[in-house]
């Protein structure tokens, strides 16, 4: 390991290795040839006098990069692309004079771009559906259990533990959704020239606009494309980049506000995220579990969400038919993007698939705030067993739950609301029967019903579209 120089955090400790061979070097001069080979191909079928073996000679080269070539030519050049056309060149003598026929920079810089943007979000689309499923399997095996549900962090309604869980899932469904809309657009730059006219193109092929035309849609279909943006300048619309950090921005929203969650419940002891037998919670106090992978999750989720402002700015100062203010700051936030989100659903997946649950603390909780929630139901059975006084009973129990408040906040005490009810005569009503009254199961209303819906009726599609796709244990560093 080198220890004299700067690396990336999101290199050496949170992406995974195939998301950071997707925006590796090796990666992008190796689709660089592919791009050369798809061009010389369809200028050759569409009539330029380029030879097979001159072909076959660029095919025999496409792997195997002569990276020492390109860097002591571009020292002297000091342009990447024309750098690794003259490496590519040594390699293949004969077909040097082709590689690159007509083509600016960006035929190679773009088209890479959108096919490595492209390769990435794929991959964020297989996490998401691991992430998915981890979730529907904990939600699924706790769609009954009660629990406590929190407006404003304040005590609220029942729900339970797996209805809070499709409340995750709903916004992973969305995201999904994104992503595959993204996929479904996907287009090439193609090749268009200096200025996106493809003048270099139409003087190639004697003035022959359909063979221009033709040109890219050989291109795409060559690089697995449907189609090439119609028209542009000499890049393609910076606002594909922006689109792009969108999706993944949506993404680290969705995963902040679940380890959030998390964290909140771990703060109650309801939920806790794996926490393995050696690992250690805090240098000075041992008995600490801190959320640690919940708060990374957070953490990387925030570098996100603000990164997706160099997308909107990029795209906005781009210049008539380009300018070159977008090039360093691409090559920083789009893949940083990608390598975070990529370790952020590495994360997500992780904690997702090892969740620990205490009944009892949630159960214990729940109890000390159902007599709060459970006096309109006592009342309305007083009233229609009894024939009391509803106006009258909503009186005593106001002033019942105001002295059992005092007694928890003010004394420290538990709460004896029920026993306040029982005692007072109006009611008519034992402590046995208010017990009864109060079964958690009784005041969660469709939660489990809600969750069971959901999973068949959402996520089980879902699940079954991409069954393919296999839920490998992410490998999380620290």
């Amino acid at each position: 390991m080198v220890k004299d120089t700067y690396e990336s955090p999101l290199s050496a400790r949170y992406a995974s290795k195939e998301m950071k061979y997707i925006f590796s070097p090796d990666k992008k001069f190796r689709t660089w040839r592919k791009l050369w080979i798809a061009l010389a191909e369809s200028e050759k079928e569409l009539g330029l006098p380029i030879t097979q073996e001159q072909i076959d000679e660029l095919k025999a080269h496409a792997e195997d990069i002569n990276y020492e070539v390109a860097q002591e030519r571009e020292k002297i050049v000091r342009h990447d692309v024309m750098s690794h056309v003259y490496a590519y060149g040594v390699q293949c003598p004969n077909a040097k004079g082709i590689i690159h026929l007509g083509a600016t920079s960006c035929y190679v810089g773009d088209n890479t771009d959108i096919i490595i943007m492209t390769e990435g979000l794929k991959l964020i689309r297989n996490k998401l559906i691991t992430v998915i499923r981890n979730l529907s399997k904990f939600a699924d095996e706790y769609k009954a259990l009660p629990t406590l549900a929190f407006t404003h962090f304040q005590p609220a309604q029942p729900t339970t533990v797996g209805k809070r869980a499709t409340l995750w899932l709903q916004e992973l469904l969305m995201d999904l959704e994104d992503v595959e809309y993204q996929l479904s657009k996907a287009k090439l730059l193609g090749s268009k020239g200096t200025t996106g006219t493809q003048a270099s193109f139409l003087e190639l092929f004697d003035g022959d606009h359909e063979k221009c035309k033709m040109l890219d849609r050989k291109i795409a279909e060559k690089m697995g494309y449907k189609a090439c943006f119609p028209v542009s300048g000499q890049t393609y619309s910076r606002k594909l980049d922006s689109q792009f950090l969108n999706v993944l921005a949506g993404i680290a929203q969705s995963a902040a506000k679940f380890s959030n969650d998390i964290r909140l419940l771990q703060h109650l002891k309801e939920i806790e995220e794996p926490f393995e037998k050696n690992q250690i919670g805090s240098s000075a106090m041992a008995y600490k579990r801190n959320p640690m992978r919940s708060e990374r999750i957070g953490s990387l989720s925030r570098y996100v969400m603000v990164d997706v402002l160099n997308g909107y700015f990029t795209t906005a100062t781009q210049w008539f038919e380009r300018t070159l203010d977008d090039s360093a700051n691409k090559r920083l936030s789009v893949p940083e993007a990608f390598l975070a989100v990529d370790g952020i659903l590495s994360l997500y997946a992780n904690v997702a698939d090892g969740l620990v649950v205490y009944p009892k603390v949630i159960e214990q909780r729940l109890r000390k705030e159902l007599p709060f929630m459970a006096t309109e139901n006592i009342m309305m059975d007083a009233v229609k067993k009894r024939g009391a006084d509803r106006q009258q009973l909503h009186e005593k129990i106001r002033e019942h739950s105001m002295a059992a408040s005092r007694v928890v906040k003010v004394e420290g005490g538990e709460n004896d609301l029920l026993e306040r009810i029982a005692a007072d005569e109006a009611f008519g009503v034992t402590l046995e029967e208010l017990e009864k009254i109060l079964k958690p199961e009784n005041y969660t209303g469709r939660a489990k019903e809600q969750t069971e819906d959901f999973l068949n009726e959402c996520i089980k599609p879902v699940l079954e579209k991409y069954a393919d796709v296999e839920s490998d244990k992410p490998e999380i560093n620290v």
